[in-house]
């Protein structure tokens, strides 16, 4: 009997499949396959934010050319720090940094020292000295040396790069001291590590990744980048044989993007010379794209925060900025960056003090920029104009730079990546929360103010202020008992949203928003999820929020811990905007069409099905717009934030991500004020 009920089986299989080879392909794409960069159904997220970038970006400038007096200027400096330090949120306390120097190896016409410090608690900095030949510390301080930090790019070996090596041994070769460390993600700071002691990611993925619960803390990667820059400043002052009145900062590509920010925000830093990175956020947004994590500051767009503000902030201080012609940061931005520097800096009177050194080179630490670099770093911290040169010199291998006693800081017994910082720092908003939670659950005013917090985070305006936008249907299928329209909602420019709208033949009152993170098709083939809800005769508005289904991102390498989306992600991001948020909009927009479709005088509240990357903005739509919904079903809702912020496993959480969400809730909360 067994083998003829498997029999049955087989022959039965057999039989559908033979009858649904028969059966006419369905095509449930609404939107036309354009192949194009600029039409292509998944770039829409990005042509629906980039005019409001390019609106943001022209309302700086527009500000930027008011600028006339001395008062104007100290305005602007003052007005863009404090926004500035607001954004990347609160910086650490400054604790002891228990600075060993590991050992110190004389080399040709300087001295080299491996040198490990503690930026935070237990929190460990791998870094190199290089003193000048014949330097030692001395309590006359007129003998004391200037002092340079140099901040890595993004090299897997990190200090022990090349490129590095050399500037900084050219600079110490001409009686300049250099710290050079690793940045997280770099080096001996890898901050994820498999079991074997290796780093998992890459730089750029790891940046991004600590970004994930830095972000959802209310900080950023930057932060913790700008927070071990400014230590490795004070280490270098707290040697005797270091002048803390002659302190320099240089660094190339993401190395320039710290030196950018370090020199905007600690004033020790005399002078500055960040090389490969300033060019315009309209230019890279119109080029590249956003970069990872700690290129990106929240809101800094929306906030009038350019790149050649991180120049203005620190003006007149002397600052060179070194590029390169045939950069992939676009070097007609570094040029207006410098125009906007020059006058800026000729209205303070120095216009001697900012200059531009270009080599017509690819993106790098190239020769022309090191020397440039020196040169520039002579001038003002040494106060010697002359043009030196860079000779042949031995470089060292990794294994001779090395810090840390197995080659990882998090080898070292107690040590705390910034996972386990964010972790803690969670955990510390969870139980400030309670308070407010627990008014929340008893006290109706309480309860409208947390969502009107969760409102303002999330970026979400109310139902009334959205546009009602327009909708088009655009095909037909035919299925027994129901048809199916193709539907596209444009809820505001340079958006499309494509829908299925199922609707019976014999419709009963109900109407139901199904949402697929995977995409609208996945359940609505026949016999499926949304047939069976068709046949008990609710009409069906199958949607693809912006970012899913045909709007999704391809994924490409290094996407599968990020997500594809991150790029939509940063650029949401530098407006102070959420992808989150702006999905919410998306499902209030669509609910209101599929519950005033076919009658626009008698809306309905409609049920609402949100499935896996949906069911967060889902779960945002339902708690702040609830006479919208008549029921509510949310499935494969992710991990609470609290754990997603200290996880190194966790995937595809950045989409989900919005900025300083943990300081006011978390996703368990937010299912508490669900309606019943």
């Amino acid at each position: 009997m067994a083998r003829s009920g498997c029999l049955l089986g087989v022959i039965a299989f057999a039989s559908l499949t033979v009858w649904s080879e028969r059966l006419p392909a369905e095509d449930l794409r609404v939107l036309p396959a354009e192949t194009t960069k600029d039409q292509s159904p998944a770039g829409m997220t990005a042509r629906h934010l980039t005019p409001l970038l390019h609106a943001a970006l022209d309302k700086r400038l527009a500000e930027y050319e008011k600028l006339k007096t001395a008062e104007d200027l100290a305005a602007w400096q003052k007005q863009r720090r404090e926004f500035f330090l607001t954004q990347i949120g609160p910086l650490p306390e400054r604790t002891p940094l228990n600075a060993k120097i590991v050992a110190s190896v004389p080399k040709d016409g300087y001295t080299l020292e491996r040198v490990i410090f503690e930026s935070q608690p237990k929190h460990y900095l791998t870094g190199v000295m290089y003193v000048p030949k014949g330097e030692a510390p001395v309590a006359n301080a007129a003998k004391r040396l200037p002092g340079v930090i140099v901040p890595c790019g993004h090299s897997a070996n990190g200090k022990a790069a090349e490129p590095y090596q050399r500037a900084c041994i050219l600079l110490a070769k001409n009686g300049i001291a250099v710290f050079c460390y690793d940045p997280i993600g770099q080096g001996e700071r890898s901050q994820i590590l498999d079991p074997a002691g290796k780093p998992i990611h890459g730089s750029t993925t790891e940046h991004t990744l600590v970004g994930v619960g830095s972000i959802l803390v209310g900080r950023n990667t930057a932060t913790y980048r700008i927070w071990d820059g400014m230590r490795a400043i004070d280490y270098l002052v707290s040697r005797p044989d270091i002048d803390p009145a002659r302190i320099g900062c240089c660094g190339n590509s993401g190395g320039g993007t710290l030196t950018s920010y370090l020199m905007a925000l600690d004033d020790r830093i005399v002078c500055a010379a960040p090389n490969c990175y300033l060019t315009t956020f309209r230019r890279l947004i119109d080029t590249l794209g956003p970069q990872d994590a700690e290129q990106n500051i929240f809101g800094q767009v929306a906030g009038g925060l350019d790149h050649a503000d991180y120049i203005l902030l620190r003006a007149p201080k002397p600052t060179l900025m070194g590029v390169a012609t045939q950069d992939f940061f676009d070097i007609g931005g570094s040029w207006e960056t410098f125009r906007q520097a020059k006058r800026f800096y000729g209205r303070m009177g120095y216009p001697e003090r900012v200059d531009l050194c270009e080599t017509d080179a690819k993106h790098g630490f190239s020769v022309d920029l090191r020397v440039g670099t020196v040169r520039w770093m002579r001038r003002w911290l040494l106060e010697k104009d002359d043009a030196v040169t860079e000779s042949d010199f031995l470089v060292a291998k990794d294994a001779e730079l090395q810090c840390s006693p197995e080659g990882q800081v998090m080898r070292i017994a107690g040590a705390r990546s910034v996972l386990e910082l964010n972790a803690d720092l969670a955990a510390s908003l969870a139980e400030k929360r309670k308070p407010l939670w627990q008014a929340a659950a008893s006290d109706p005013a309480a309860k409208a103010a947390v969502l009107e917090q969760v409102r303002k985070l999330a970026g979400v305006r109310p139902l009334g202020q959205l546009p009602r936008g327009t909708s088009e249907a655009v095909g037909k299928i035919e299925r027994e008992g129901y048809h199916i329209e193709k539907i596209v909602l444009r809820p505001e420019a340079n958006l499309e949203l494509p829908a299925l709208w199922f609707l019976p033949a014999k419709p009963s009152e109900e109407v139901t928003l199904y949402l697929h993170g995977g995409g609208k098709q996945l359940d609505a083939g026949p016999g499926g999820p949304i047939e069976k809800l068709v046949q008990k005769g609710h009409r069906v508005l199958a949607v693809d929020l912006r970012g899913m289904g045909e709007t999704a991102r391809p994924a490409s390498k290094g996407d599968d811990h990020v997500g594809p989306e991150w790029r939509d992600f940063f650029l949401a991001y530098l407006l102070g905007k959420s992808l989150v948020g702006l999905e919410t909009e998306d499902i209030l927009n669509s609910a209101r069409f599929a519950g005033t479709g076919d009658n626009p005088d008698r809306p309905r509240a409609v049920h609402l099905i949100a499935i896996g990357k949906a069911s967060v903005p889902a779960l945002h739509a339902a708690v702040l717009e609830p006479a919208l919904f008549r029921s509510v079903d949310i499935r494969d809702v992710p991990d609470p934030w609290t754990a997603v912020a200290g996880d190194p496993k966790a995937k595809g959480q950045l989409v989900h991500a919005v900025h300083g969400a943990l300081t006011v809730y978390d996703l368990p909360e937010l299912r508490t004020l669900l309606p019943k």
